[in-house]
């Protein structure tokens, strides 16, 4: 055990308000700007989505105000079955970059990382000030897309060549617009590339004397391990964004096959390969996925233990499932190619891990509905967004075994089937995660509590609410309803319309929900009831520093760890609960668990 907090960067609190609030070195100021980031882009990232549902469930309905935001997207404020995939693109982008990967890692992970393994910061403050304002020029960069002629690009979150390669000539926003998202995903793969630099140092480096790292908390480890899936992934994604732009503005070809005609022209491109995109892309697609999810287990399991007042069946066979996600990750991206008209052997090749990759997330499953089998779980607003992230997980993973089989999978691939197990097992289940972190953590972040009442109406709206929109999606799915269509006309899709409107009616209602948390987030950071520095009788490090914590996140004593992160209820102790910095003695048969 050694005590690297001493190689720690020192840097003096800051003295003026742009180096205290603009262009801070803190590693707490650096997670509440992230999570500003979050916030700003899901609900950007939301009400793209509601302008689909109203057009997806009432085709010829003219949404007030629509031709402001684009003239030839929306003539009389009716939208073109252009415009519709333009939005559909954008609410992919923002909500996968800007909020699923921003929030759960880049946001509570910045905060609490440092804290939890006792560091006085991390030990790259400058690259992580950096990391923030590249992501957010890389968000300005998506949004500035809005107001170019043309608009955004129609291409989806995925942007698959050769249409998003070869220019203007392929659709609206393929020109301008595909060079500013392919910018934007540049920039954003840098910021995430430092802050993951950061992240790894701070666990390897940066422990205070006597944390050990399997006595860091499962939060802690999550974000060890999502820190080095984003190091590879973005590695990966980033020099595809950069080929793609050459394709663009340079007369390269790396994605445009020979030959190959688009409005009875043929373009000059030759030699590239079209499948080169997919490739790199879902190299980096996968692990992403992961990349969304894995904080919020960690978050999860971090909460539920707190609240159950227990530690779980076994810690370190949480950490070792959840690095298992992180290796097999790599190891199944060819299942998004499943349909492009690959060899059957490198199909079978790829499904086969897409099976045992379900294997660690059952594992985690059955030690969170193990542990919580019989303990006396507090029923709180982070406890239940805690056990709406297992149901949503578990909901949405389940219809991943379906998809696991080439010859299921080629006839759902293209249907809403895909969008409900992906938005349930990865969407809902990561922003439970996030809303989970925020009522958990928002005492010790802001100093102030957050209103209980209005959390669990909000939890129990937004539950069934994420139920009512995305459980249909499978049913329209195994019905044949395709992907990415803005209108059903066709006469099999015709019944399936009153589904839609259903779902159109859900979004509206659980979108508007989420009023209740901005209220709540709001009038709690100024007027919320004064927080106690441990307001939940945690044990772990965060909750043995001041409310909220000091520029140096310990004061002048730097911590000193005894236990393992979770000792509750131990056996003759003096409460219920043993904080990590507590000298106080702990039976060794508990220490060897």
């Amino acid at each position: 055990m050694h005590d690297m907090s001493a190689h720690a960067v020192h840097h003096g609190a800051p003295t003026s308000f742009i180096r205290k609030h603009i262009f801070s070195l803190d590693h707490k100021v650096i997670g509440k700007q992230y999570y500003a980031l979050a916030l700003v882009a899901v609900i950007v990232g939301m009400v793209l989505s509601w302008l689909m549902r109203l057009h997806l469930g009432f085709a010829n309905f003219a949404i007030p105000g629509l031709h402001l935001l684009s003239k030839n997207g929306a003539p009389g404020d009716i939208m073109t079955p252009e415009y519709y995939l333009q939005l559909m693109t954008m609410h992919g982008t923002i909500m996968v970059f800007f909020v699923l990967t921003t929030a759960p890692f880049a946001a509570f992970g910045n905060f609490f990382l440092p804290i939890q393994t006792g560091a006085e910061d991390m030990p790259f403050p400058h690259f992580n000030m950096m990391s923030f304002w590249v992501t957010f020029t890389g968000f300005v960069i998506l949004m500035a897309s809005f107001f170019v002629s043309d608009g955004p690009t129609l291409g989806g979150w995925t942007q698959y060549a050769p249409l998003s390669a070869v220019g203007a000539v392929s659709g609206p926003g393929q020109g301008t617009g595909v060079v500013l998202w392919a910018f934007s995903i540049a920039f954003f793969c840098v910021g995430q590339l430092f802050g993951s630099l950061n992240f790894i140092t701070t666990t390897l480096d940066m422990r205070c004397k006597g944390m050990s790292l399997m006595r860091l908390p499962l939060s802690a480890w999550a974000w060890f391990i999502t820190s080095i899936m984003g190091l590879t992934a973005f590695a990966v994604l980033m020099p595809a964004v950069i080929l793609l732009i050459l394709d663009h503005i340079a007369g390269t070809s790396f994605f445009v096959a020979s030959n190959l005609v688009i409005n009875d022209s043929l373009l000059p491109h030759s030699g590239g390969s079209t499948l080169l995109w997919q490739h790199l892309f879902w190299f980096f697609g996968h692990p992403e996925v992961y990349i969304a999810i894995i904080p919020g287990m960690g978050i999860v399991s971090h909460i539920l233990i707190t609240n159950m007042r227990r530690p779980m069946l076994s810690h370190r066979v949480l950490i070792y499932s959840m690095g298992a996600l992180a290796v097999l990750s790599y190891m199944v991206y060819g299942h998004h190619m499943f349909v492009s008209g690959m060899n059957p052997i490198s199909s079978l090749a790829f499904s086969f891990p897409t099976l045992i990759i379900t294997i660690p997330s059952t594992i985690v499953v059955l030690i969170w509905l193990g542990s919580l089998y019989g303990s006396k779980l507090r029923i709180n607003s982070a406890s239940l967004f805690a056990l709406g992230f297992i149901s949503m997980f578990i909901s949405g993973g389940i219809s991943g075994f379906f998809l696991a089989q080439p010859s299921i999978d080629i006839l759902l691939h293209a249907t809403y089937f895909v969008v409900g197990h992906f938005h349930l097992v990865m969407a809902v289940a990561a922003i439970f995660g996030i809303f989970g972190g925020t009522y958990f953590w928002f005492p010790k972040m802001t100093g102030r509590m957050m209103n209980e009442s209005l959390g669990q109406l909000h939890f129990w709206l937004t539950f069934v609410g994420a139920y009512c929109i995305f459980m249909p999606f499978h049913y329209l799915g195994i019905a044949g309803n395709v992907r990415r269509y803005q209108a059903f006309v066709d006469d099999y899709l015709i019944p399936l319309i009153p589904v839609h409107k259903f779902i159109t009616v859900a979004a509206l209602a659980t979108g508007a929900v989420q009023l209740i948390f901005i209220y709540n987030l709001i009038y709690s950071r100024f007027w919320g009831a004064p927080a106690p520095d441990n307001p939940w009788q945690g044990t772990s490090l965060e909750w043995s520093t001041a409310t909220p914590p000091p520029h140096n996140n310990f004061g002048d004593k730097m911590p000193v760890v005894y236990h393992d992160p979770y000792q509750y209820s131990v056996e003759g102790a003096s409460s219920d609960f043993i904080m990590q910095t507590s000298p106080e003695p702990v039976h060794s048969a508990d220490e060897e668990k």
